[in-house]
């Protein structure tokens, strides 16, 4: 029997349109920044059209950008990979990069196991892996979860993309087993109040990052 349209890996990937918020990927930028030179590869897995390159590329030589389409606004200087990210073996060498970035990209497969031990087998020795995904511990994932049945972004509008939720004691396992030492969470500061349309404010985010942040990152660095 053939796959459901919705259910192919084309039609999943372009369910998410190849972009997230901006506030995500200053997330991530924040992370990078904590490395201590600049220069080298990064490797971009589920990259999208791209839209991390322009927050960090001051800080490297090289991107590898890995998905299962190829979005039309890619940058031309992100060198494209083609792969379905459920399965094993992504086409780039072992130990090729120095930061390995998955935004927003661990929840739509279905081995998320697998996935992050092949993010660890593509970085260098001390280099960094970052994973970011929808947080379900905040105050509107939690609320919806009490009232509906499931994760704000695991509804029934967010299927088939949204595959696989994962709290961060998952996401400390699922990195720790892939061998990722120094293990840090960050937050993206933004997130939407429950019941309004409204966002809450910054300094309620600064100060309540985990209750009051759409998305959570984890990093870890190679030994």
């Amino acid at each position: 029997m053939s796959a459901s349209p919705a259910t192919t890996v084309e039609a999943r990937a372009r369910l998410s349109l190849g972009s997230s918020g901006d506030a995500i990927y200053r997330m991530v930028a924040r992370l990078v920044a904590q490395r201590p030179t600049r220069g080298g590869v990064l490797v971009d897995v589920g990259c999208g059209g791209g839209r991390l390159w322009p927050f960090v590329q001051g800080h490297f030589t090289r991107c590898i950008g890995v998905d299962a389409v190829r979005y039309d606004a890619l940058p031309g200087e992100v060198e494209f990979v083609q792969h379905d990210l459920d399965a094993p073996g992504v086409p780039i060498a072992a130990a090729s990069a120095d930061v390995v970035v998955a935004v927003e990209t661990i929840e739509h497969l279905e081995n998320p196991w697998s996935f992050t031990r092949e993010l660890a087998r593509l970085v260098r020795p001390g280099g960094l892996v970052i994973v970011t995904t929808p947080n379900q511990q905040s105050v509107l994932s939690l609320a919806t979860l009490v009232t509906k049945g499931a994760f704000n972004a695991f509804q029934d509008s967010s299927w088939p993309a949204h595959r696989t939720a994962l709290l961060p004691i998952d996401l400390r396992r699922v990195m720790g087993e892939a061998g990722l030492v120094e293990l840090q969470f960050a937050h993206s500061l933004e997130g939407r109040m429950p019941l309004t349309g409204g966002h809450w404010p910054g300094v309620v985010s600064r100060v309540l990052p985990r209750a009051c942040s759409d998305n959570v990152a984890i990093m870890g660095r190679a030994p």
